[in-house]
């Protein structure tokens, strides 16, 4: 089974004699290199922070970390469902699209292939969350804006949860560079509690 398709158990197993475990449910964090953990020593990324969160919070939840650093929007959809048919999952977050800005890739495709992730995850009976995403003024404001809609738009037409900027309070400080690696794309460890921050409020509302 390939790394991105392992699971990690945040929920104890239930003993012998012991009360019943509550049931678990899996949430599946389908994203790009902001999600697995690039450059970062393993745990130290926002999805291994979620797992400890979920154990701290007391929820019963898996968590597959389906991420592969320099995915598009496309690679997610020729994925998704080989994941879902897997896990099985009650929540998908999907945090994917930066990398199809970043490659100048046409905003309608880039909206199609989201559209169809949530739907297809919609009809497992999933419920889903999508991250959105900014770009820097160098891309210019017109691409820079109608990348920005894309998130919000099939968030509303699908009628799902959206966290509209992942990188809130992190790309957008003053001194926002100190908070990024080297490449100033991918944020450095201590970005990602935020980030984390970020997502929470949304997802908690997913979980049972």
């Amino acid at each position: 089974m390939p790394a991105w398709a392992q699971k990690s158990q945040t929920a104890p197993t239930a003993k012998t004699g012991s009360k019943p475990a509550a049931t678990t449910q899996t949430i599946l964090v389908l994203g790009d290199s902001l999600s697995a953990e690039y450059g970062l020593a393993r745990g130290a990324g926002w999805v291994a922070l979620l797992e400890k969160r979920l154990q701290a919070e007391k929820i019963a939840a898996t968590v597959v970390n389906a991420s592969v650093s320099g995915d598009t929007t496309s690679g997610g959809r020729s994925r998704l469902g080989a994941l879902l048919a897997l896990h099985q999952p009650s929540v998908v977050v999907i945090e994917l699209g930066g990398n199809d800005a970043l490659r100048g890739l046409p905003l309608k495709n880039t909206e199609e292939n989201l559209s169809a992730m949530v739907q297809a995850a919609q009809k497992t009976g999933a419920k889903v969350l999508l991250i959105g995403m900014q770009l820097p003024p160098n891309y210019g404001s017109d691409y820079a804006s109608r990348f920005v809609h894309i998130f919000d738009s099939v968030a509303q037409k699908n009628k799902t949860a959206l966290v509209p900027f992942l990188l809130k309070g992190i790309a957008d400080k003053i001194d926002a560079m100190a908070l990024f690696q080297p490449d100033r794309i991918h944020p450095l460890a201590q970005a990602h509690p935020q980030m984390l921050d970020n997502v929470w409020p949304a997802l908690r509302k997913l979980l049972r």
